[in-house]
């Protein structure tokens, strides 16, 4: 039976078991599918109330890190690893340490675009928005918009080619629900972002990895992965690679796509990330095939939850038949702001200051991480770094970061971790943060 170490804090002793809980998760101690111990049996070799620690299984399901069912009892959840990057923390904890576990983009505090985009709602009367749906005219023109920002990804696609989601990771469910059945094998990277793995996990699609070098895939291990497992549908990320960072050559996209093309694999491309670079999209090579998933998130404004999904019509229609779906949760206002932002320019200046401050943190951690740090010649917002302490090395010096396990397919062990540069809330805190880090390398 599974006993949790507890510590003494000034925190209610369920809070207490529920981070026990969440560090055995984030550890492997208690892997996906585990079953915890009774409530009352725990709560008898901990000499508390049984209340106590039915108190903790219930905010710990609440946190989507465990699941009870009657009869049976209390198993940890497929996607609980994914769900501890996201647990909410005290004050006190906050304050003594740094978080650089989750990737959000860099806030500029001296940006006053976001003042001026609720003015602007007010003056031309577009707040009125709130009280209808979208039309059929707001829905052409963010697809038309939608095509003039993919343009500086080297795109030049139409709006026939297009559809709208509220983000990235809803518009990857849609597409996952609606090209794959149950049971269906999905190729991903050995080492995959966590919204990838919680969406085939909830979808009942068993994933495969395929083996990676500094660029991502390799083209033979992806052939071989194809003819072992007969998948019909890969889940990439070519571009600033979530947790490596690696980003693909040209020559490394055609030969993925010649293989896809070959064996009749459609891509689905996560391209959150592609903008702050200067790389081609692997959709590009492979237009008839591939999926393009992009949005604002990552690179102008986490808020304005507006993304699009490209492809071809044929495959549009197999995602969206009806055209209601994918963009059902599309707000007005933020797609009246996203689309004005990007006719007026805003959308590529905030894009120009997101690419400049990843720059410059990036640059700050090469200089102090240095060789611990994977290739890379992308500046990139997170970074993947080889650690002898690993996450848990990092904890101990006040940094929250990310240990491979989250994002690995299989089991592997591993000292890598990813360290999400742009979470901090400056440079100067995320300096602190890697100097400490540096001090594991070098004490």
């Amino acid at each position: 039976m599974w006993i949790p170490t507890l510590t003494d804090t000034d925190q209610p002793r369920y809070l207490a078991l529920v981070d026990a809980i969440t560090r055995a998760i984030a550890c492997g101690e208690l892997q996906p599918g585990a079953r915890l111990p009774p409530q009352r049996r725990l709560a008898w070799a901990l000499g508390w109330n049984p209340s106590t620690t039915m108190q903790a299984y219930r905010e710990a399901a609440r946190r989507h890190l465990v699941a009870g069912e009657v009869g049976r009892g209390t198993y940890v959840l497929a996607g609980s690893q994914e769900a501890t990057l996201f647990r909410l923390q005290h004050a006190d904890e906050q304050a003594s340490r740094t978080d650089l576990r989750t990737n959000v983009p860099a806030i500029d505090p001296l940006g006053e675009q976001d003042a001026q985009a609720l003015s602007w709602l007010l003056d031309s009367r577009q707040a009125i928005r709130l009280q209808g749906y979208l039309s059929a005219a707001d829905l052409l023109l963010a697809r038309v918009q939608g095509a003039a920002w993919l343009k500086g990804r080297g795109l030049d696609v139409n709006v026939e080619q297009i559809m709208l989601c509220t983000g990235a990771q809803q518009g990857l469910f849609t597409v996952l629900l609606s090209l794959c059945q149950a049971g269906d094998t999905v190729l991903v990277e050995a080492f995959t972002a966590p919204g990838i793995k919680a969406a085939c996990a909830q979808l009942r699609l068993p994933m495969q990895g395929v083996a990676m070098d500094g660029e991502g895939i390799l083209a033979q291990d992806f052939e071989r992965m194809i003819r072992a497992t007969g998948a019909r549908v890969a889940v990439l990320t070519p571009t600033l690679q979530n947790p490596t960072a690696a980003v693909m050559s040209s020559e490394r996209k055609q030969a993925i796509a010649r293989i896809a093309r070959h064996y009749g694999v459609q891509v689905i491309e996560d391209d959150v990330y592609g903008a702050l670079t200067a790389s081609t999209p692997l959709y590009r090579y492979m237009p008839e095939l591939g999926v393009l998933i992009t949005s604002l998130s990552k690179t102008v404004a986490a808020g304005v939850r507006l993304g699009w999904i490209v492809a071809s019509p044929s495959v549009l229609a197999r995602i969206d038949p009806y055209a209601q779906s994918a963009h059902w949760g599309v707000s007005p206002l933020c797609l009246a702001i996203a689309c004005q932002w990007i006719s007026d320019g805003t959308a590529q200046a905030r894009l120009q200051w997101q690419t400049g401050e990843v720059t410059r943190r990036w640059r700050l951690a090469r200089k102090l991480l240095g060789p611990a740090m994977a290739p890379a010649d992308a500046p990139s917002p997170h970074i993947w770094v080889t650690l002898a302490g690993g996450a848990e090395g990092c904890r101990a010096v006040g940094v929250e970061v990310v240990p491979a396990d989250v994002f690995a397919v299989k089991s592997t062990p591993s000292h890598a971790v990813r360290i999400s540069l742009t979470a901090a809330a400056s440079a100067q805190v995320l300096k602190v943060a890697l100097q400490r880090i540096a001090c594991l390398q070098h004490p």
